[in-house]
């Protein structure tokens, strides 16, 4: 019995999910679940400046349509980086490409590599060649994020058949927020789940973890995003042992809610 416009309302407090569940209800929630000012709410505060941002222009009629462009995701930032929306919340997600990390001697042809990949959401990915000290690192504003969210940051990456030396230590994985830091250790092996730390003390253990996009991940730690802008910090190193590694893939750190 309430009017379209007071049912909108109404729909556009509660969250992308719901709202298409309720569009199945009847043809009244329907068009009240489609309107403008359900998908308004749903979009990020920034996300004009994220559409003046984007490779390709993106084309939609509607709000609606919109969130649905951003929720497949969208390159920005000159290609450097992946934005989407989680499509169940409508909070925000981002990949920082490899070439937006900090990557020990990445610019030395002797140690890396850049390739393309017809997998790879970015032009470039990063190829490890060889080097005795693996430092890989990237950082985040809070502001970029959506407010008062667990966040988890987590490397993507390949293991080559051809690699070597990734698992004779683990490598050791911080991320520091203010002055918070948390630490665990991961060994980089294929097909690898949580190992015995052994003598490396009581650290939390990580593990390398199989994607949907046939890519592997290891979650670099998790961070609360609030409403003051803070920088998050995160890396992975294995510098202590002395033995040349190589045949590590690195595409870049994706930032996604946890839930």
């Amino acid at each position: 019995m309430l009017p379209e416009d007071r049912l909108s309302i109404i729909l556009s407090f509660t969250s992308p999910e719901d709202a298409l569940r309720a569009s199945l209800v009847s043809s009244c929630f329907r068009l009240a679940s489609d309107s403008d000012l359900v998908w308004e709410r749903f979009l990020p505060s920034d996300y004009a400046e994220i559409l003046s941002n984007s490779v390709t222009p993106l084309m939609f009629c509607s709000k609606k349509e919109l969130f649905q462009c951003l929720s497949d995701s969208v390159l920005i930032d000159g290609g450097n980086k992946v934005f989407k929306l989680e499509k169940s919340s409508g909070k925000k997600c981002y990949i920082l490409s490899a070439k937006e990390l900090s990557i020990t001697w990445s610019s030395n042809p002797l140690y890396w590599s850049w390739i393309s990949m017809a997998e790879s959401r970015f032009c470039r990915v990063a190829v490890l060649r060889t080097t005795d000290w693996l430092e890989i690192g990237g950082k985040i504003r809070t502001k970029m994020l959506t407010p008062n969210t667990t966040y988890g940051a987590y490397l993507i990456m390949k293991i080559s058949e051809r690699a070597y030396g990734l698992d004779l230590m683990a490598s050791e994985i911080t991320l520091e927020v203010g002055n918070q830091v948390c630490s665990s250790n991961v060994f980089l092996k294929h097909g690898e789940g949580s190992k015995e730390m052994g003598n490396l003390g009581h650290k939390k253990e990580g593990s390398v973890r199989e994607r949907e996009d046939g890519w592997m991940e290891v979650e670099l730690g998790e961070f609360y995003s609030g409403e003051k802008d803070e920088q998050v910090k995160m890396s992975l190193m294995e510098v202590k042992g002395c033995h040349l590694k190589g045949g590590l893939l690195i595409e870049g750190i994706e930032f996604r809610p946890k839930h």
